[in-house]
């Protein structure tokens, strides 16, 4: 091409160029006008989704999380940070807000158990992290002392660093089962009722003969004061969930109490390797964590409970008069301490048994889940996962159900 060619065929591009970028403004309007419509993967998937009027059980997938925990979960995956430094400074901010010396995010209130454990048995030995959790012949010690009413299936975690537990039921005992092997004495909170040595003088044995506690508090908030309450007890490790009331991530927890013990935890979690590597928690989750814990702290409690009273009491005005059901309210001392409601119905007049009730709300439209309770013709249902008006749906379905089942 000669440069006069050139020179013509240059001075129709700016022509040729704005017909052309009109076109694709035109398009980029269009775009931006009929954003495409984000996908429902529940409805793709074949998902139920369900009303739930049960609890953050684990089955059903914790609590639903507030946007402020979903904006840090996002944002935080949206730069890169060495995970290391994330979990120092969450680590470092959830321990400030809950009285502690320090703390770490962990894969769950589980992981905060055997994360601790490894903690306590190894120090800040690596050789002794690299050994776990083959304790025979390391010069590590072996057993750990719980309370036999507080032996109901969480404490096996403990088994995972490759501990023994010994059982124990009265204060005698305890001093009894006390040995050089002797790690680590567990309490679990919500069994505290019915055990018969209680809080402080589990500690004063502990201190007595100079071991370290460990409790694990997993759903016991509400009230918000438990998480300092067990640090300032005196307690050196206080393990609990992160997805129950604080609606934090459902895979998270955390794991606080004496800055030694946390250091020596994280030598066996990720990024390292150890008994913990599976129990991995990413950045977003760290960050997810401290954003619930911070929201948590602050929320108006009062105005929230007063909230529940008001959905609980719709619910009970509805159904308790139907012929032959009882209602009662009842908020648990421990875990889940939460207004919740107990509808129970005379097999005589309404016949209809706990698991078919059950059934007929799963399978109704929307699906409602409840609490199977006590005995074959009650259910227990809560109402702090209900989304706002649900309690109004909740209330009208159980009333369908008891009065067809009464006719």
């Amino acid at each position: 091409m000669h440069r006069r060619d050139l020179l013509k065929g240059l001075t129709i591009l700016p022509v040729a160029g704005g017909v052309s970028g009109s076109v694709f403004a035109t398009e980029a309007i269009a775009s931006e006008a009929a954003p495409v419509a984000k996908r429902d993967l529940f409805k793709e998937l074949g998902l139920r989704t369900f009303i739930n009027a049960a609890g953050n059980y684990t089955s059903m997938t914790a609590s639903l999380m507030p946007q402020e925990v979903l904006d840090a979960i996002q944002s935080g995956a949206q730069e890169y940070a060495m995970l290391d430094d994330v979990q120092d400074k969450v680590g470092e901010k959830i321990a400030a807000l809950c009285h502690a010396e320090a703390s770490m995010v962990t894969a769950g209130c589980w992981s905060a158990l055997v994360l601790g454990m490894a903690g306590v048995l190894t120090g800040m030995d690596t050789k002794k992290v690299a050994q776990l959790p083959f304790l025979e012949g390391t010069g590590m010690k072996s057993e750990v002392i719980v309370q036999k009413t507080h032996a109901n299936g969480y404490h096996t975690a403990l088994m995972n660093a490759g501990v023994k537990i010994v059982i124990v039921e009265t204060a005698e005992e305890v001093e009894k089962a006390i040995n050089e092997k002797t790690a680590l004495l567990w309490f679990l909170n919500r069994e505290a009722p019915e055990g018969k040595i209680k809080h402080q003088e589990w500690l004063d044995i502990a201190k007595k003969h100079n071991l370290p506690t460990m409790i694990d508090i997993a759903a016991d908030v509400p009230p918000v004061e438990n998480l300092w309450k067990y640090n300032d007890m005196g307690f050196d490790l206080v393990c609990i969930s992160g997805g129950k009331a604080m609606a934090g991530p459902q895979s998270a927890g955390i794991l606080m109490g004496k800055k030694h013990l946390i250091a020596a935890a994280r030598l066996s979690a990720p990024p390292r390797s150890g008994i913990g590597r599976g129990q991995k928690v990413n950045k977003e989750e760290m960050l997810g964590m401290y954003v619930a814990v911070e929201r948590y702290v602050k929320h108006d409690h009062a105005k929230e409970w007063r909230m529940w009273e008001d959905k609980i009491a719709l619910i009970n005005n509805t159904v308790k008069n139907i012929h032959g059901v009882k209602t009662e309210v009842v908020i648990p001392p421990v875990a889940n301490h939460l207004p919740s409601l107990s509808i129970t119905w005379d097999p005589q007049k309404v016949k209809l048994t706990r698991d078919q009730m059950g059934e007929k709300l799963r399978k109704g439209t929307p699906s409602i889940e409840v609490i199977a309770w006590e005995t074959e013709n009650n259910i227990r249902l809560t109402v702090f996962m209900l989304k706002p008006g649900q309690e109004k749906i909740v209330a009208q379905r159980i009333k369908e159900e008891l009065v067809q089942a009464s006719a």
